[in-house]
């Protein structure tokens, strides 16, 4: 199997998005002092191949980029974005004709107490270079593995640009390599078990692994589902299913927005100093390198910085929009004050025991239709799917059918939290809506008891 450093493809892509962003930096100035400009970049040289009934259904490259214009002027904000070939005898004229735009607009638009306008002196150079399957070996390299098997997916994999210049001079380059296969296989019944694999290092072994354990998995589904009763149940939910918990932090959960404005999920250890179980541990880590560090404003966010700290909420994301508005000091948030780079940190249960510290309960391999049900209570509700069992004395009886689950943080994450284990999973961003997106969740699985189902 071939696995490449960087295709010619995706280094000539980058060199060339570089050349272009370089140039339309050093052309485009503010014309007053009471005149702020920014500029961002998202670009990408992505190579996509679909599967289905493990065959090849459709394979191609992207390469696509996108110039996010800010102006700031008098307190009045306006933005605009337009799409770059990487060509600067192309991008930079249509660069320029934004910018007018923009300045034509700005001055008929009402103040803004809490515009933002760019400011600093940071800058900063990160490229990491990874170590792909070949755009060749895509096939092969993911097929032969599951070549018996219902197979369906998406592999998407290549380089990702994301830039940022101002008129003050910030300055700030970020490229990684990167890929994702987000997969699932069926069973005749149409049971399926999903998976996800990503990185910066295509690691044969470890997929062959992740698939061996999909097949037992299958062959668990083959089994008739059992019909489970609402009520409270012990469960042990996995990795993936972790996940998608975490994520629903962003609608809400640790924006010191939400927080002042009344819709923290998070309010009732702010405001009643409620903790979570003290072996909860909640960071924003940007050590992996898989997403960059700076936001829309130019600030290069800590390489770590605690949300929760052992049950105790020591941190909310705050941007500079909402430290003007507050008086508060930012701490490198994005625009949303959403989680880019989350680590819940392990605890102490071993793989091998997960079965028999459950015993008899529910064990949980994915989530889905996630949503807030009460988000200044904490409450979540959302279905299971995919490779959910039933356990009865640490053994897996059978496959149960779809549960919807309505359940409180403060419980899930407080004092019904039995254990988180001693791995953890990288859960990628496997989106690709408008662009391929970065980073995703580094997560243990955890063990809670009562966790309630409605129905």
């Amino acid at each position: 199997m071939t696995v490449t450093k960087h295709s010619q493809d995706s280094q000539a892509a980058v060199a060339q998005w570089e050349a272009s962003f370089e140039a339309l930096v050093g052309a485009i100035a503010p014309q007053s002092a009471d005149e702020h400009i920014s500029l961002e970049l998202r670009a990408e040289q992505s190579q996509f191949v679909r599967f289905n009934h493990a065959k090849v259904r459709q394979a191609g490259t992207v390469t696509d980029g996108k110039l996010h214009l800010s102006l700031v002027k008098n307190q009045r904000s306006i933005g605009c974005e337009i799409s770059l070939t990487g060509d600067r005898e192309q991008d930079l004229p249509a660069a320029q004709e934004a910018i007018a735009q923009l300045r034509a607009e700005v001055d008929q638009l009402p103040p803004d107490p809490y515009a933002v306008v760019p400011s600093g002196t940071d800058t900063s150079r990160d490229v990491h270079t990874g170590h792909l399957l070949a755009p060749e070996a895509v096939a092969d390299g993911i097929l032969a593995a599951v070549a018996e098997l219902d197979f369906a997916g998406l592999y998407a994999g290549g380089a990702l640009v994301r830039a940022y210049a101002d008129s003050v001079g910030q300055k700030h380059w970020f490229v990684t390599d990167s890929y994702t296969l987000d997969y699932s296989l069926f069973a005749p019944d149409g049971q399926a078990v999903k998976g996800t694999i990503a990185g910066s290092q295509w690691d044969e072994a470890a997929y062959a692994t992740q698939i061996a354990e999909a097949k037992t998995q299958l062959q668990r589904l083959a089994q008739p589902p059992k019909a489970i009763a609402p009520g409270q149940y012990r469960t042990y939910l996995a990795p993936a299913a972790v996940s998608d918990l975490v994520d629903i932090l962003s609608w809400g959960g640790v924006s010191e927005a939400s927080m002042r404005q009344g819709g923290s999920a998070l309010g009732l250890m702010r405001q009643e100093g409620k903790r979570l179980s003290p072996h909860f541990c909640l960071t924003e880590d940007f050590g992996s390198g898989l997403v960059p560090r700076f936001t829309p404003w130019g600030d290069v966010a800590p390489i770590a910085l605690p949300i929760v700290d052992h049950g105790e909420l020591v941190n909310l994301l705050i941007n500079r929009r909402t430290a003007k508005e507050y008086g508060l000091s930012a701490n490198g948030a994005s625009a949303h004050e959403g989680l880019r780079s989350p680590q819940v940190h392990p605890g102490s249960l071993s793989r091998d025991a997960i079965l028999s510290v459950l015993g008899t309960g529910l064990y949980l391999s994915n989530l889905h239709y996630l949503n807030w049900s009460d988000r200044p209570a904490g409450r979540i509700t959302g279905m299971t799917r995919y490779a959910c069992f039933w356990v009865e004395d640490g053994e897996i009886v059978a496959p149960i059918e779809n549960l919807r689950f309505d359940e409180s943080l403060y419980r899930f994450w407080g004092e019904n939290l039995v254990a988180l284990t001693d791995f953890q999973e990288f859960i990628p961003n496997v989106g690709t809506y408008d662009s391929r997106s970065l980073g995703g969740n580094l997560v243990p699985g955890m063990l809670i008891d009562d966790f309630t189902y409605t129905l």
